[in-house]
Formats: structure tokens, sequence, C-alpha cells
């Protein structure tokens, strides 16, 4: 599960593109103009963006170069656009962009340019090699600088080796283990939240429509909700 902030002008789009993304069990950000993707960045990195091309404030080309010059291009980006020339599209590849989509996007062609983008952004970085100081220069004060350990630590979970994860079953398929998790999660912040929507939807980073829809098709629509 990725989160994924989308800026197009186009609500249609992003509705679409939320909805889609939603469905593969994406955390879906959405911004319609560069104001609001810059707000969107600056709140956290997303694991990867989707930036449509021309808008209306400040189009995407020129949003890329800003994020670049602030240090803050540290994630992969997809331009988007229907309009756009192929001058354009090498353009924003050599900023920084990973890929371009031409709209209309096929679902085939969005998913696996996502898949891919997402790939590349989780693949360990190689480490230049550093020559090893000989035992009798390193300082003996500091063992850390002769032995560097090369690996993280692991995490053990006991109920994992037995199929769950808290009460829900792992052994069941993938969408109806991430429906469980997300309506204990959902209820979670609804209870937490005393029922209101507007303090849930800030805290989960889903827009009022979104969470509604998610609400409903989790089933949790019975109790009730204040604004």
């Amino acid at each position: 599960m990725a989160r994924i902030l989308v800026v197009d002008d186009e609500i249609g789009i992003r509705e679409l593109l939320s909805e889609i993304l939603y469905d593969e069990g994406h955390t879906v950000e959405l911004a319609e103009n560069a104001a609001q993707a810059r707000a969107a960045r600056l709140r956290g990195r997303p694991d990867l963006v989707l930036l449509d091309i021309w808008m209306p404030d400040t189009d995407g080309v020129t949003l890329l170069k800003e994020w670049g010059s602030q240090g803050l291009l540290d994630m992969p980006v997809i331009m988007m656009s229907g309009h756009a020339t192929i001058d354009t599209a090498v353009e924003a590849t050599r900023i920084g962009a990973i890929d371009f989509l031409e709209k209309p996007i096929t679902l085939q062609r969005l998913l696996k340019t996502i898949a891919a983008g997402l790939a590349r952004a989780r693949a360990p970085v190689a480490r230049p090699a550093v020559a090893a100081m000989p035992a009798a220069l390193a300082p003996v004060s500091d063992p850390v600088a002769v032995v560097e350990p090369d690996f993280v630590g692991v995490v053990s979970a006991p109920a994992a080796d037995q199929g769950l994860l808290g009460n829900i079953s792992l052994d069941q398929p993938l969408r109806e283990a991430r429906d469980e998790f997300e309506r204990v999660y959902f209820e979670y912040h609804l209870g937490r939240e005393n029922n209101s929507m507007t303090r849930v939807s800030e805290k989960t980073g889903l827009e009022r429509t979104h969470l509604y829809r998610k609400l409903k098709q989790l089933g949790i629509e019975s109790r009730k909700r204040t604004t």
C-alpha cells in the first residue's frame, strides 16, 4: 500500500484515478492545482506523484523544477497530459520525472507505470565501496570504526507465524484481509474522534467524499456521524 498524490485540475480525472488507486489498496491525496500540490508535499513525502502538465496556476513542468530546486523531488513523479508535445515529455524526464502518461490513460498502462515507479522508489540504493581501514590504524576507543554492521533489524512477530495479525487471519485472500484491516482501522478512528467525519478525514488523509464511500464499502454506516 502506497501514499499517492494525484495532481490534476479536472475533477473527473481526479475522481477516476482516486477510485482506481483506492481499489488497488493505495492511500490517495488529491490536489486540483499547483498550490494544493505544494501544500500536500510540505505536509509529507508521498510515495509517488501523478502530476498533470497543464494546470491553470502553475504548469506541472514548472512545479517539477521548483521541487527539484528545493530538494523536494525525492519521490517518483509520473507526468500526465493529453496535449503535451514530445519535447515537453522529454524536458519533464530530464528534470526528474520517471515516466509520462498520455491521456486518455488506459487502466493497464496506468497500473503498470505506477507499479514500476513504486518498485523503483523501493529499490535499495547501492552504497559506494569503502576501503577497509587497517586494524592497526583504527582508533582503539571506537570499535564501530573497525566493523560496520551491514543489516537492518528484524522485528519478531510470533502471531504472524500462526497466520494471525491481531484477530485478522492471514490465510485468506489479500482483498478480504485488507478489508478487515481497513474496517478495524476506520472503526478505531471513528471511535477516537467521536464519529466526527471532519476529524477522521484529517487523521486518515482521505477527502470526505472518499471517506464516506470507503465506509459504505466496508459496511460502516449504521452509526450516527457528526461533521
